[in-house]
């Protein structure tokens, strides 16, 4: 499986071959809609990789860079799919991050999703709690 890297200019083309990833992601939270996803995704303010083996998409996810005093963060913010995030895979998406400048690399996630990314090297920094006001 390989990782890549979808520039803006070729989003349009792909989110039909993607949505429905995107859209199996957003069932495991309720911060985004689909439609607040692709104008993230489509505007370059959320960077786009895909899954890709014999020219078949196989999985998505979105990733929002930021900066912190230490770091340039790239924070996962949807997974959906398969063949993301394996020891091979993981290797790519570091590559990636990187190109853009990315010194850590962050994931918000369920206790399975977290116990799966810890046998990448991940380690559990905190949980997040919210209350809608």
């Amino acid at each position: 499986m390989n990782i890549q890297h979808v520039p803006v200019e070729f989003r349009h083309q792909v989110w039909p071959e993607i949505e429905t990833f995107i859209s199996a992601g957003l069932e495991q939270q309720d911060d985004y809609t689909l439609d607040q996803v692709k104008v993230y995704v489509m505007s370059g303010q959320w960077v786009l990789v895909v899954a890709v083996e014999d020219e078949q998409i196989y999985g998505a996810m979105t990733i929002n860079l930021f900066n912190r005093p230490n770091d340039r963060v790239a924070f996962v913010t949807l997974v959906g799919g398969k063949g993301i995030i394996d020891s091979n895979t993981f290797s790519q998406l570091s590559d990636i991050v990187r190109a853009f400048g990315a010194t850590y690399i962050e994931v918000a996630g369920r206790p399975s999703v977290i116990r799966m990314l810890e046998q990448q090297g991940f380690i559990e920094k905190y949980r997040i709690a919210g209350v809608k006001l």
